[in-house]
């Protein structure tokens, strides 16, 4: 019963979230530690850098410092994606679009519950949700829909694709 709670849990925070393609991977490992302090000059940015931002260069001075150095770093992990990651990335985007305020809200709670954990405790569910991902699609919609039936509060269903 646990473990059929725990992998709807990862199923609606991975699919709604968009944290699939880090559930092999410390989610901090994604995250720098510290950001630089100080402003970063759009002149200083690398070409590659400009044109994934480019649609931020009119407001790029208005922008406070922290949120310049986390689009920077996006650009940076964007360049470094294979085009199935980046399309992966987009899907998960979609899907992020298209959760109610509610939903998403309930996808922020139980990603910092998750964060809450301990590191242990953490990988142990992300090698279960590995394991769920290696189901049959027939197996995981039977899951799925137990777990449906014994909460109240339905999460978004599983994408049946799997992720690496």
């Amino acid at each position: 019963m646990r473990l059929l709670a725990i992998l709807c849990l990862l199923a609606g925070l991975y699919a709604g979230s968009g944290l699939a393609a880090t559930a092999v991977a410390p989610v901090a490992a994604t995250v720098p530690s510290a950001l630089p302090p100080g402003p970063v000059s759009w002149d200083k940015l690398t070409p590659s850098e400009q044109q994934l931002l480019h649609y931020q260069k009119d407001k790029w001075t208005s922008l406070p410092p922290a949120r310049q150095h986390k689009l920077v770093n996006a650009a940076d992990r964007w360049a470094k994606m294979t085009p199935e990651e980046r399309d992966q990335f987009r899907e998960r985007v979609q899907r992020w679009q298209k959760l109610t305020p509610e939903q998403r809200q309930r996808m922020r709670q139980r990603y910092e519950a998750f964060q809450q954990l301990p590191p242990d405790e953490q990988q142990h569910i992300r090698d279960m949700y590995k394991r769920y991902q290696q189901l049959p699609a027939d197996k995981k919609a039977q899951l799925m829909q137990r777990f449906k039936t014994q909460h109240a509060q339905p999460i978004p269903a599983a994408s049946t694709k799997a992720h690496p």
